[in-house]
């Protein structure tokens, strides 16, 4: 029995056709990727939090997941340059969650970050205005929802939510 015909490795016209149609829908249609991380210094029982300059509202630090990187490579480069913050042991991916903010296909990893060190305290930059460790029940008020909700799933023990 022959293996099922692949569109996409044929050659010649129909192989060509159905290459363009996956090129057409990934260039209007693209997947984004981002990485957050709940810092949480057990011992206070506070998170890091950071206040962009293009946003409003208090949120967890992390970004997007670049071409060839691994949701966890975006997790540490965007800890150190939104925090000043470096791994010391392997964080925990506590949950997956569509982003339908963002867009239809927006997806954030977020990680539960226990073991780290702050190499200096943040200073506000073009990117970051203001960031800091806050003690979990008494959050900035501008603290947005979808990241109180992420604090609440990993720290408090609520079931995590599949939307941000």
């Amino acid at each position: 029995m022959s293996a099922p015909s692949d569109p996409f490795r044929q050659t010649g016209w129909p192989g060509l056709r159905g290459r363009l149609f996956h090129l057409y829908f990934l260039f209007r249609r693209p997947m984004t990727l981002g990485a957050r991380g709940i810092v949480y210094d057990r011992a206070a029982n506070a998170v890091f939090l950071i206040e962009h300059t293009y946003v409003p509202g208090w949120q967890l630090p992390g970004g997007g997941v670049e071409t060839g990187e691994t949701m966890l490579q975006a997790l540490e480069r965007e800890l150190f340059e939104e925090g000043n913050i470096e791994l010391t042991g392997p964080p925990a991916l506590v949950s997956l969650h569509h982003n339908r903010h963002a867009s239809r296909r927006d997806h954030v990893g977020v990680y539960l970050v226990t073991d780290f060190r702050q190499t200096a305290p943040k200073s506000p930059d073009r990117e970051i205005k203001a960031a800091g460790f806050f003690p979990v029940d008494a959050l900035p008020e501008m603290t947005t929802g979808g990241t109180r909700r992420r604090i609440d799933e990993a720290i408090g023990g609520v079931a995590p939510s599949p939307y941000w």
